[in-house]
């Protein structure tokens, strides 16, 4: 038995999962607002929850919206602001009275997917998460690789690959620089690239759904949405050249990315075929959590 913790700016979810990967039991709260002791002791409160449901002490996995820096010690590089600055792996040891076991979420997504999802039996499996930001994560072997500045898989803070003159220098993103990959592919750098084009502002999904109904502008903004996609995880094949890519978050929900983006993918790879598969997460949101739970591979302290 291992225990999962995806700790979300908007809620956090705890499950347990048994050796098969079959969740026996499931808890979720908001997250505390602003408040990092609250935060660290809502975790808590929730692991204990669910080892006394299932009756025993398990080993705890904890996916975070950031990363421990490894020169610090420290959180880094997370959304959920109140997090950045403190040890919160050794936090919540000392909380729960034992090791844990924290990774950056689009990691845990990806050991996820790769263990028992759409990427099992993959040596190399790149995980993507494309929603209101854009993350990765890269597993080989069936270890996450975090790389020694701890920021393996960040292809979002790269920058979008052979722009175009409409697309240089790109949009202010929140790391200081333009024209990232995440101001184009996250689910708000679609809508206003929508919004510029066709000057009406809509969610993703409407923009997906208005393009499968034949609209016009929404057809061609999902063009280019693909488009930017193909060139960007052409130079994430050219680098790593994953068996799998599995792509994740809301905008992952979008079917027509898998066909048309597989489709544009040998135009930019260096390569005289592309077999990299290209494919929707099996676990969907719960993937997440689930990774989280995997980052105890022997089950812990409950096995």
């Amino acid at each position: 038995m291992r225990i999962g913790v995806d700790l979300g700016g908007s809620k956090i979810e705890v499950v347990a999962l048994d050796r098969k990967g079959a969740v026996s039991m499931r808890r979720r709260a908001p997250t505390p607002s602003g408040d990092y002791a609250a935060i660290v002791a809502m975790v808590a409160t929730l692991v204990r929850a669910v080892e006394a449901e299932i009756g025993r002490v398990a080993g705890v996995g904890i996916g975070i919206p950031g990363t421990i820096s490894p020169t610090s010690g420290r959180v880094k590089n997370a959304n959920t602001v109140c997090l950045i600055g403190h040890p919160l792996d050794r936090d919540l040891a000392a909380a729960l009275g034992r090791p844990v076991r924290l990774a950056n979420d689009a990691n845990c997504f990806a050991l996820s997917e790769a263990t028992d999802g759409a990427g099992r039996d993959a040596e190399t499996v790149f995980g993507v998460i494309l929603g209101t930001g854009v993350g990765g994560g890269l597993v080989i072997g069936g270890r996450i690789v975090e790389g020694i500045n701890a920021v393996a898989g960040e292809w979002g803070h790269n920058p979008l690959p052979w722009p175009g003159d409409d697309e240089s220098p790109g949009d202010l993103c929140y790391c200081g620089k333009h024209g990232c990959i995440e101001t184009f592919l996250s689910g708000p750098g679609l809508s206003r690239d929508h919004a510029r084009a066709a000057g009406l502002t809509l969610t993703p999904s409407e923009i997906a759904k208005r393009a499968e109904d034949g609209d016009a502008a929404a057809r061609a903004t999902m063009d280019r949405y693909c488009d930017r996609l193909s060139r960007a995880l052409a130079t994430v094949i050219n680098i790593v050249d994953p068996e799998v890519i599995v792509l994740g978050g809301g905008l992952s929900n979008i079917r027509r990315l898998y066909d048309s983006v597989a489709t544009r993918l040998p135009r930019h790879v260096f390569s005289d075929a592309v077999t990299t598969r290209l494919v929707p997460p099996r676990h969907g949101d719960s993937s997440g959590v689930r990774g989280a739970a995997w980052l105890w591979p022997d089950g812990g302290a409950g096995r």
